[in-house]
């Protein structure tokens, strides 16, 4: 497995991770079984990189990713997040970024991980009634008690971001990074590499979007995020979407891979310094993705998929009009 840094933080991981939010939720039905079998895969083939959060399946996410991976916890790097909080119901209470509730969330992580520390612990969204600097000095107090190891933020501005990172150093920043999704080149991807901060794209196959497999949305559940809340699979905006990916599955056919494959070749070339998350809970999506390590992207297939995919081509906003207020806060 190839490894990659995060920044110049010295948090060393594979070169993918994995991202573990639908193991629980928002996709459909779930099974833990199946996602424990693919997540000690993973293990198997070398993924060393983690992604859950309290808020998936209101907590039951962290706990299944710890019950799987404690055998092997001196191998792992298990990241999690805070900041989304849920009623045990699942209704949605908000965005918190107060002190006192980052203590709060950060030892109820660690009981359901059943860890002593969080290899790197994110705040989910920026709070916006609660100053950057206060959340993340509470999150350092963390990384003094031992409780966590390393700092990160979820669809933070620029702006917020360098306030974060003059409190304490950030590792990383994860935000949503694909084909369909390049608005972080702007000057999020910048003001990360000049402070040094390892960026982690989550969903950089767009939700299933770029895999090429979904053809039309009957097969959605109606407990699917795709579904009910989110524009770039409603109605025009999703036929004119699938033009993209036809046009990068005739790509994949050329290169004898698959189109989800030169999705993720194409995260990954875009520097060393970034480490995609993308999410499965099936074995063989796993292997496929993994194998999107060894596809090389020549300087005339990247020019190729920038004419098919440049900044700003997809049809719809990545979240409904709720969704977006909290992103690049």
């Amino acid at each position: 497995m190839q490894t990659r840094q995060l920044g110049k933080s010295g948090l060393v991981v594979s070169a993918e991770g994995l991202g573990c939010m639908g193991m629980s939720e928002f996709y459909g039905a779930t099974d833990d079984a199946q996602s424990t079998e693919t997540l000690r895969r993973a293990l198997d083939l070398g993924v060393t990189f983690f992604d859950t959060a309290d808020m998936y399946g209101v907590g039951r996410n962290e706990t299944l990713v710890g019950n799987a991976l404690r055998a092997k916890r001196d191998q792992v790097v298990i990241a999690t997040k805070f900041g989304n909080k849920r009623a045990p119901d699942g209704s949605r209470l908000g965005i918190d970024g107060s002190p006192q509730y980052v203590r709060e969330a950060c030892d109820a992580s660690l009981k359901r991980l059943g860890v002593d520390t969080i290899d790197l612990y994110y705040q989910h969204r920026v709070d916006p009634k609660t100053p950057i600097e206060d959340t993340v000095g509470a999150m350092a107090e963390l990384v003094t008690a031992g409780k966590v190891r390393y700092l990160g933020l979820s669809e933070a501005s620029a702006a917020t971001i360098r306030r974060a990172h003059a409190v304490h150093p950030i590792a990383a920043l994860q935000t949503e990074y694909s084909l369909w999704t390049r608005d972080v080149e702007a000057d999020i991807l910048p003001t990360v590499r000049e402070l040094g901060i390892g960026f982690v794209p989550y969903s950089p196959l767009g939700r299933g979007f770029l895999t090429g497999t979904i053809k039309d949305t009957s097969s959605f559940g109606a407990d699917d995020f795709r579904a009910t809340r989110s524009p770039r699979f409603q109605g025009e905006n999703f036929d004119r979407n699938l033009g993209i990916v036809e046009q990068i599955e005739a790509l994949a056919k050329e290169k004898g891979v698959t189109s989800g494959q030169i999705a993720l070749a194409w995260v990954l070339a875009q520097g060393s310094d970034i480490v995609p998350i993308p999410g499965t809970r099936r074995i063989p999506y796993l292997e496929e993705n993994l194998k999107a390590l060894e596809v090389t992207l020549t300087p005339d297939d990247l020019a190729r998929i920038d004419k098919i995919a440049p900044l700003g081509v997809a049809a719809g906003t990545r979240y409904e009009e709720s969704g977006m207020t909290a992103v690049n806060i």
